[in-house]
């Protein structure tokens, strides 16, 4: 009894030294997406911010494929070890488990949550020439002719298509989902007038509608952007139930010790508020967020559950 104490005794110390001297090597933060998304953005400004204020490398790499998966299973099978982390939406955490079958991994299981990073809304918009001036304008058209308007979205399970997915259920109305290989492509063609509209993340779009190239019909926030001041929120646009926020958020491979998970939380949360980073993502319209792993578990839940009637109720798949 008194050797099993002992060894219980060396292996706190031990890993309490590990979480003290965190980080030790290169940290990878994995990000399942191409580069240049949101997702990537904001793992490239961690990265930055966390390698000058820990004097270690930060690096970034994108694994991206199969809306996300890929690069969440490989983060999956890491070491906990606080060498590496995935960066990513909330595709992967909370919709595509819902849309796909096989998964290589259970979100809710398989990781230990770290942060939520940012969160933002997402904008309906059309293009500049578009004949469709308002909400009422597109939902009335959708009700006279239905399935006939294209909805673009930066691929299947993304927040954008549930979002498009969501909006139907609400108005009563059907569209034709148009997934793209990522939201460049999707808000491309939206310019160019090849698909009617699209709820793309502001962040995003705010530079287009601010050039006059998309018009923005309504967000998906409780409140109005101050970006946007003069765009009203879905509810006031009379169609209330469709308040979503996409959201960029850390997890670490499972099991990974208490002590090393609340220093490596309070190192991201460090990082974010940072007045460059904070800064860095308000300007584009992103909330900071930087919860506690507690009230990240909490609140993945409840948007996996969330995300879970949205799919059911419409019989949504990853096409």
């Amino acid at each position: 009894m008194k050797k099993l104490l002992l060894a219980l005794a060396i292996g706190a110390l031990s890993l309490s030294a590990h979480a003290q001297n965190w980080p030790e090597k290169n940290v990878t933060l994995v990000v399942p997406f191409p580069p240049g998304g949101s997702t990537d953005q904001v793992a490239r400004a961690l990265a930055s911010t966390m390698g000058e204020e820990l004097k270690q490398s930060f690096i970034v790499d994108n694994r991206a494929g199969a809306t996300g998966t890929i690069g969440a299973a490989y983060v999956k099978r890491a070491a906990p070890d606080g060498s590496t982390f995935l960066v990513t939406s909330l595709g992967p955490l909370v919709i595509v488990p819902h849309l796909l079958k096989d998964m290589q991994f259970d979100p809710l299981k398989d990781f230990d949550p770290v942060t939520v990073a940012v969160a933002s809304p997402n904008v309906l918009v059309v293009p500049a020439n578009s004949p469709y001036k308002s909400v009422a304008d597109l939902v009335a058209y959708s009700k006279e002719h239905p399935g006939k308007l294209t909805f673009a979205s930066s691929g299947a399970g993304s927040s954008d298509h549930l979002t498009a997915a969501l909006f139907w259920q609400q108005t009563g109305t059907t569209g034709v989902h148009v997934p793209y290989r990522g939201g460049g492509p999707a808000q491309t063609d939206l310019m160019g007038g090849q698909v009617d509209a699209s709820f793309q993340n502001i962040n995003t779009v705010i530079q287009f509608i601010k050039a006059g190239r998309m018009r923005p019909l309504a967000i998906t926030s409780a409140k109005r952007s101050p970006l946007l001041p003069d765009v009203p929120t879905m509810a006031e646009a009379g169609v209330p139930g469709v308040e979503v926020t996409s959201w960029q958020a850390v997890v670490a491979p499972k099991g990974m010790p208490a002590a090393l998970r609340d220093k490596v939380a309070k190192a991201f949360v460090h990082a974010l508020q940072d007045p460059k980073v904070k800064d860095q993502f308000v300007s584009v319209g992103y909330e900071l967020i930087a919860d506690t792993p507690a009230q990240f578990a909490t609140f993945m839940q409840a948007e996996s559950d969330r995300w879970k009637k949205v799919i059911d109720t419409g019989h949504i798949t990853a096409n």
